[in-house]
């Protein structure tokens, strides 16, 4: 697998009015495609997915992006406009993890967490955050250990626990920073948080080089999960994920063949590589 794992934000009809906004809040970010259904964007290098969706699932905090603002005007100016007609979960302050953070809630519901600290530090710009509530709350831990099991050049980097000074369950994960991929993503468990957990609205696209890569992370992601149709599943701890192949892209590109491309995967749960070319 080559390419990144990058997230699939769903919307309601404001892909493109979503993707412009995060063009607008944050610096280096540029729409690199777009079609009536998805818009893609860039930002520091990192890809991100912006789906038409329709109105069956709306982003809650379960999955939110750590953002690292190297200078205290970044921080400033992009947290000014996500507050706008958004909503503050943590105030921005002054944090005993970082001199100045805050917790955000965009108005298209997407969640935020800017930090003011050195990007070296994390080594992404933006960072995947997974928080473990309700149902798998203290299954933290477990789900990272899974993750790294599956992924290449996967590590975990550091795990810290509640103590006994915290208000959570002692020994269950505060924070947790590890790699799939090469890719950075974080975790915690909060048994605190109540009312939501992970669902569709917020996906992990997998772009697989072949079939076999293709049935090798299905059959994982998809035991004690569920299959959904068009390459999406969900894992044994409800989070989505999106397993295509690489070679999608170039077929929707193709405005003649697009079109039976989208009619054969409409038909299928796990994609079939051989089935889209033949299309």
């Amino acid at each position: 697998m080559k390419n990144p794992i990058y997230p699939c934000l769903w919307f309601n009809g404001k892909a493109k009015a979503a993707a412009e906004f995060y063009c607008s809040v944050f610096e280096h970010v540029k729409i690199t495609a777009e079609n009536p259904m998805v818009v893609t964007f860039e930002a520091s290098g990192q890809k991100f997915m912006c789906l038409n969706g329709g109105p069956q699932f709306q982003m809650n905090p379960s999955i939110s992006f750590f953002v690292v603002c190297e200078t205290e005007s970044e921080i400033d100016t992009a947290w000014d406009k996500l507050v706008e007609d958004g909503m503050v979960l943590m105030a921005k302050d002054n944090y005993p993890w970082s001199e100045k953070y805050g917790w955000v809630q965009d108005k298209f519901g997407v969640n935020w967490q800017l930090s003011y600290g050195k990007l070296a530090d994390v080594g992404q710009k933006f960072t995947p955050t997974l928080m473990f509530t309700e149902k798998v709350h203290g299954k933290a831990e477990k789900a990272i250990h899974f993750y790294t099991s599956l992924f290449k050049n996967s590590e975990i980097v550091g795990i810290l626990r509640y103590s006994e000074d915290d208000h959570d369950v002692k020994g269950t994960i505060k924070h947790a920073q590890f790699q799939l991929n090469k890719n950075v993503f974080m975790a915690m468990d909060s048994g605190l948080a109540k009312g939501f957990t992970f669902n569709e609205a917020l996906s992990f696209v997998v772009e697989c080089e072949n079939q076999e890569e293709i049935d090798y992370f299905w059959d994982k992601l998809t035991q004690g999960g569920e299959e959904s149709n068009c390459g999406w599943l969900k894992d044994r701890y409800g989070v989505s994920w999106q397993i295509v192949p690489e070679i999608l892209g170039e077929l929707m590109s193709d405005p003649e063949k697009a079109p039976r491309v989208v009619n054969a995967f409409l038909q299928m749960k796990k994609f079939n590589i051989d089935a889209l070319l033949k299309a």
